[in-house]
């Protein structure tokens, strides 16, 4: 690469560590997806994650950013001409009137301690301010971060800079998939699995439906077309119920094949779940989960997974304990007043 092209791509940042060889640049296009994956393989271990991302998911991830610049938005340090991280930066309007500014950067695990990664994050902050500058000086504004408590140097690293927990998640897990309950759906409801000609209906019910959680954004186009791109993106295995022709509810089913192999497990997600209004309280999400383990168990899988909010208000951690599901993990949402 050109000396001119260099001095192009890179960032001036304020506090800049003094490491040899250190420098942090702009993001140059999909010549940078296979080093972002590299990195998040290299923190894995260190930061007990399970997640497991591919070249081609990251290229569908950046097709469909919303309100996020990779090219203003993104950080990359660099040492000796290596990517060791790389960090982003975007905004969301939540359903309470508020905007939300979320940044996050992952630095590989030998380089922190070396004030590169806080670094990072008070540029994204700096980047984040000034975007919220343009929007209406009226609306809350707070920076909002996650963390799972094993992920110690991130959560350290936030609490650090001012940043307070403000809500946990658990990460639930059913061990096996034995003893599935039989649980009829209430009558005059059907159960179907997912179609794509049907997928613009119930991605429609489920954002009406998620409009009454905490912490929810505004759903736009882009989460649309994103999520329908998406590798796991399987209609087949998702199960809704129906009155008539309108969508009550459903579980999201999926797969994960490169996030099993990693991991080496057989492991499908029941997730998300959603019932709309209407339909609350008359156990029909608890039909919805015991076909959906049931559906796993036909596609080959040994255990069964997904995510809740501990303090869910409509009941749903009781029932998934209910149904086998058992907390494995507990992770952590950081608010902060811009």
């Amino acid at each position: 690469m050109s000396t001119n092209k260099l001095m192009e791509l890179e960032i001036e940042v304020a506090e800049k560590p003094a490491v040899p060889g250190l420098r942090f640049r702009r993001f140059q296009g999909e010549n940078d997806y296979p080093l972002m994956v590299a990195v998040v393989e290299g923190c894995r271990k260190a930061d007990k994650t399970e997640w497991a991302n591919t070249v081609e998911e990251t290229a569908v991830d950046y097709a469909h950013l919303t309100n996020c610049n990779p090219h203003t938005d993104m950080i990359f340090p660099e040492v000796n001409g290596k990517v060791v991280g790389y960090g982003r930066c975007w905004w969301k309007n939540m359903v309470d009137g508020s905007i939300a500014y979320y940044f996050f950067a992952h630095l590989l695990p030998e380089w922190r301690g070396t004030g590169i990664r806080l670094a990072m994050v008070r540029h994204l902050k700096q980047r984040l301010r000034q975007i919220a500058a343009d929007h209406p000086a009226e609306k809350e504004k707070n920076f909002i971060n996650w963390s799972m408590e094993v992920e110690t140097d991130w959560t350290n690293l936030l609490l650090a800079e001012g940043h307070e927990i403000v809500r946990y998640g658990l990460d639930m897990v059913r061990p096996n998939l034995h003893n599935i309950p039989h649980c009829p759906l209430p009558q005059g409801l059907e159960l179907r699995c997912g179609t794509d000609a049907e997928s613009r209906q119930i991605w429609e019910a489920a954002r009406e439906a998620f409009r009454d959680h905490w912490g929810m954004s505004e759903w736009g186009e882009e989460s649309f077309t994103g999520w329908s791109a998406y590798p796991t993106y399987q209609p087949h295995l998702w199960q809704i119920a129906w009155a008539g022709d309108e969508v009550v509810g459903g579980v999201l089913n999926f797969i994960d094949e490169k996030e099993n192999e990693e991991n080496g497990r057989l492991r499908g997600y029941t997730d998300p779940i959603f019932v709309r209004r209407p339909w609350r309280k008359q156990g029909v999400a608890k039909a919805l989960i015991a076909r959906s383990l049931a559906v796993l168990k036909e596609a080959g899988m040994t255990e069964a997974a997904l995510g809740v909010d501990a303090e869910n208000l409509t009941g749903a951690l009781h029932l998934y304990r209910k149904m086998g599901f058992e907390e494995v993990k507990r992770g952590m949402t950081f608010r902060k007043a811009l």
